[in-house]
């Protein structure tokens, strides 16, 4: 069985260590504060608490989960000593409401060639474009018609395969979406991102990616979230998200989460 770390405990991270675990493969996980700050952590997920300089010793797999802004800060030695045919995974999003401006990105790079530079290394972008909580909870067997599609994109064919495998592991049906080139249609604002699509609609969305209307997409997201109270659950916000991508709008709870969105934001302080 594979050995996976994971950079980062926030929910990403969390969420995929659990269902990892839960599927049987063995993970550790590290962060910036050591591997005391993880106790709790580990208690919860069953992961294995280490400090990041060990993080990258012995794995086959490692995930970076944490905020953009904070990859090129990540040590050398986590690339250094990753063993040879290792596959960095990038799980991460790029919000300059939190992470500050990033020329290269603002200007069109996608998110995980920025990543692939800073880190000096081919990365490979998926788990991105799902709510952190539903990998844990919403992964269902092959053939369900409720299954999730998650896109993976990478420029190793091998990595990308080895990849999907996990993917469909954890109980969602991994589609290939090229290159990294061509990840910037799963990244924040666009129709394939947090909208749950199944394998038959996931390449749709993906297919109607904007460029343009994803940062204005993603930056209003930004501003509209932190107003919602912990009721609005993220099964609501789903239905919301794919209603504004066109999915789902004659279904009556589609309508209830638009107009509970509305009442909402009119009652949150401007």
């Amino acid at each position: 069985m594979m050995q996976i770390g994971i950079i980062g405990a926030g929910y990403v991270g969390e969420a995929l260590a659990a269902r990892l675990v839960e599927t049987g493969y063995k993970v550790k996980v590290a962060n910036s504060r050591g591997r005391d700050s993880l106790a709790a952590f580990a208690r919860k997920t069953g992961a294995q608490a280490t400090d990041i300089e060990d993080i990258s010793s012995g794995v086959n797999i490692l995930v970076v989960a944490i905020p953009m802004a904070r990859v090129a800060e990540l040590p050398k030695s986590v690339i250094d000593t990753l063993p040879q045919g290792a596959i960095v995974v990038d799980a991460g999003n790029y919000y300059p409401l939190r992470d500050g401006e990033i020329a290269t990105i603002d200007q069109g790079m996608p998110e995980s060639a920025w990543v692939s530079q800073q880190l000096g290394i081919p990365v490979i972008k998926v788990f991105n474009n799902i709510i952190a909580s539903r990998l844990a909870t919403c992964g269902k067997p092959k053939g369900d018609r409720h299954r999730i599609a998650l896109p993976v994109a990478g420029d190793d064919p091998k990595a990308r395969t080895t990849i999907m495998g996990l993917v469909e592991t954890l109980g969602f049906s991994a589609f290939d979406a090229g290159p990294i080139s061509e990840s910037w249609r799963q990244q924040p604002g666009q129709p394939a991102y947090c909208t749950d699509p199944t394998l038959a609609e996931l390449p749709l969305l993906l297919k109607r990616a904007d460029r343009m209307e994803a940062a204005r997409n993603r930056d209003k997201a930004a501003r509209i979230l932190p107003k919602l109270p912990e009721t609005y659950s993220t099964e609501q916000l789903v239905r919301v998200a794919r209603f504004f991508v066109g999915l789902d709008r004659l279904k009556p709870a589609s309508w209830i989460a638009m107009l509970r969105l509305g009442y909402t934001l009119l009652r949150s302080p401007r």
